[in-house]
């Protein structure tokens, strides 16, 4: 049998220097029978910094590597991981992968052409890892943080502070020819404040990110977010508990882009056509959304948290309109998204690490602005709310929702009514019937780093939206 450079020794940095390696290991996997084989390698240095009042209560560093394997034959796919990049583990790695398929090594030769000439859009990259803050410079900062939700805040009773850095080097190769690396940096700030007065409670939070970017801790706007946070601490420490009910609603931008990505985006991605959980698989072409509605995602956007030079399939990005004019015009699909229900590839096969297998994800997934001034949406509505800043939720697999709203205000008579600030806002409703209800986008649209959680892991995105105007929402409260 075939056997690969066991011997061959495992270089620190994922170049060129694999081909000979990646290309052994393919052919085994084309030899065995499979139609398709991919190797994404991948070498990360994490780091995570706490602040509590005053203290560093938490300093987290974790380096890794290693090296996920999937196999493809007909329909199905089988896939295994490791942390050990020597020869014998990749190759234990790919027999697990093609066992899962009935498939196993053979002695005859395969007739593939080898990996197409390597793509590196790491190139230029090499010194973002080493122009992060070192650990007493983000302490640091964190405690700029802390101590200024104490100079600009009241009743406070606790204040915390974070900063997290994420450095990925991944190498992607496939036998289809792909053969590509990239350096990938991801760094995020977070403010949490909570305020209390007796019976009185309010929690504030405020997160940033930014991705590519070395300085983005030492640009933190430390004076400016705790202020903003301290604002809204206090104008929702004594509000009143929203009355439940339905209302006509208007989300404001950037985060508030949350909705749309949970809601409805997850179910425009081929992995809920797969299986048929989402409600839209037959409706392309077709009115899904108001006509004010156009929605986005893309890959390309300078420093956003979904922005890559390539997926974790090794395909460059693009931009892909999915809604346009209410109207339903394609689905977000990876490699086995493409295999599977023929939509083509769109760039979006992601992964959290060398753990997943990659899967359709979003990127940078936003509503594209429209011609009105927020002032027109508020004035537009007689009693309605006005959701500020957006808290968590949960999602059905089918596109049911409960979001929390951390700060919100009446609108009356066309006047927003910064004077009636309400809390316990819970906004509920479906995909289905959502999309038809945003009747009025602003043209103010924002975009705001995230997180999201799916079958191939977490993945760093971007949210956004304009300030949008949904006729009615059920609104849970009091």
């Amino acid at each position: 049998m075939p056997s690969l450079c066991l011997d061959a020794p495992v270089t620190s940095r994922l170049d060129q220097s694999w081909r000979s390696r990646l290309e052994e290991l393919l052919a085994v996997g084309m030899a065995a029978g499979a139609d398709l084989v991919e190797v994404f390698v991948e070498r990360n240095d994490q780091l995570g910094v706490l602040a509590e009042q005053e203290r560093i209560t938490s300093v987290s560093p974790v380096m890794g590597c290693g090296a996920g394997i999937r196999v493809f034959k007909g329909h199905c796919d089988g896939f295994a991981a490791t942390n050990d990049l020597g020869g014998p583990a990749l190759l234990t790695a790919l027999e697990q992968a093609l066992g899962m398929l009935g498939l196993c090594r053979s002695i005859r030769a395969g007739g593939w052409q080898g990996l197409a000439e390597f793509q590196d859009y790491g190139s230029g990259k090499e010194q973002w890892l080493k122009g992060c803050p070192a650990v007493p410079d983000s302490a640091e900062r964190l405690r700029e943080a802390t101590a200024a939700l104490e100079r600009h805040g009241r009743h406070l009773q606790a204040r915390r502070a974070s900063y997290a850095r994420d450095w990925q080097e991944v190498l992607v190769a496939a036998s289809d020819g792909t053969f590509a690396r990239d350096l990938r940096l991801h760094q995020t700030t977070g403010l949490t404040l909570l305020a209390a007065d007796g019976d009185h409670r309010a929690t504030i939070s405020r997160r940033d990110g930014r991705a590519d970017d070395p300085d983005f801790l030492a640009n933190w706007p430390v004076e400016d977010v705790a202020v903003s946070a301290c604002q809204s601490a206090g104008n929702m420490l004594y509000a009143d508990v929203v009355k439940a009910g339905d209302y006509p609603v208007v989300l404001a931008n950037r985060f508030g882009g949350v909705i749309f990505h949970e809601a409805c985006g997850h179910l425009l991605e081929t992995t809920q056509v797969e299986r048929g959980s989402t409600p839209f698989a037959d409706k392309l072409g077709q009115t899904i959304a108001h006509p004010a509605v156009t929605a986005i995602d893309e890959g390309l956007s300078n420093n956003s948290f979904g922005s890559m030079a390539m997926d974790d399939e090794g395909m460059t990005p693009q931009r892909t309109v999915l809604i346009q004019d209410g109207v339903l015009q394609r689905f977000l699909s990876d490699r086995a998204g493409e295999m599977r229900t023929g939509h083509p590839r769109t760039g979006s096969g992601r992964r959290q690490n060398h753990e997943f297998a990659a899967a359709s994800r979003m990127r940078n997934t936003f509503i594209a602005p429209g011609p009105h001034k927020p002032a027109e949406l508020i004035g537009s509505i007689d009693h309605g709310l006005y959701c500020k800043q957006m808290g968590g939720g949960s999602v059905g697999p089918t596109g049911q929702f409960n979001f929390a709203v951390e700060e919100a205000y009446w609108i009356e008579n066309g006047c927003l009514r910064e004077d009636k600030p309400v809390k316990g806002a819970t906004l509920i409703g479906d995909a289905k019937t959502v999309l038809p209800g945003i009747s009025m986008c602003a043209d103010d649209n924002a975009l705001a780093a995230g997180f999201c959680g799916s079958v191939s892991g977490s993945v760093y995105v971007t949210v956004g939206q304009p300030h949008i105007k949904v006729d009615h929402m059920t609104v849970g409260g009091r």
